[in-house]
């Protein structure tokens, strides 16, 4: 199944539907996460207002996507793996999203292709480098590659660490519990000029995301509702 060649690039200048359908589903959803898990987020000032962000976060549940994106007033990007396009609910509400295309086991050309535009136009998209929901609630090693496309775009990085999503939803189970505790925090961007420092050490690029990621993560477990977790 060709998904990717029956995907159409949005435009940079979205129709008024399409962001109108965006702020309402941003917004239901913070109602919903406020309700049921008493989401919060931290270090908000940190979100750059402006230019392409690579957004890169711990990966705990499948809330995780949207529950980056409602908390950036900007909109977010996402990525979808293609065999969701084939089921036809699931279809319409990831199209609706411009969400982007990715093979099972990585981006995949068209996917970066599409990752860089969007980068370099000025978007946000957002990515977890673990490639797999946490079986144990830490942050796993992050796979090579999510810094090239900062490296090649100009984008920033920004880390965000996500906690208590593992506890409401682990991966051994279908269904979530349906009430509990979910911070988010956004950690100070790393700019454009510092990650360029990197251009010939790649891996130790990876490895400075990953421990501002597990940086950001520190800062929730210091909240009460986390304070028995161990360092991440």
């Amino acid at each position: 199944m060709e998904t990717p060649r029956r995907y159409k690039t949005p435009s940079p200048d979205r129709s008024w539907p399409s962001r109108a359908w965006y702020a309402v589903s941003r917004r239901v959803c913070q109602v919903v996460g406020a309700a049921l898990y008493q989401v919060r987020y931290s270090g908000r000032e940190n979100i750059p207002p402006v230019g392409g962000v690579l957004v890169v976060a711990n990966h705990q549940s499948h809330f995780d996507p949207p529950l980056v994106g409602m908390g950036c007033m900007r909109r977010m990007n996402y990525l979808a793996r293609e065999s969701l396009f084939a089921i036809p609910p699931l279809r319409w509400i990831i199209q609706s999203f411009d969400a982007i295309p990715i093979k099972r086991d990585g981006l995949g050309l068209e996917g970066i292709k599409e990752t860089l535009r969007r980068l370099k136009r000025g978007e946000m998209v957002l990515m977890f480098p673990e490639g797999t929901r946490t079986r144990d609630g830490q942050v796993g090693p992050f796979r090579p590659g999510f810094t090239t496309l900062a490296l090649r775009s100009g984008a920033c990085i920004l880390p965000v660490g996500i906690e208590g999503a593992y506890h409401v939803w682990p991966r051994r189970r279908r269904f979530p519990a349906l009430f509990g505790r979910i911070h988010v925090h956004y950690g100070p961007a790393i700019t454009p000029e510092e990650i360029q420092q990197y251009a010939e050490r790649e891996r130790e690029l990876v490895e400075e995301v990953r421990n501002r990621v597990r940086a950001c993560l520190a800062v929730l477990r210091q909240h009460p509702n986390f304070a028995h977790l161990p360092p991440p």
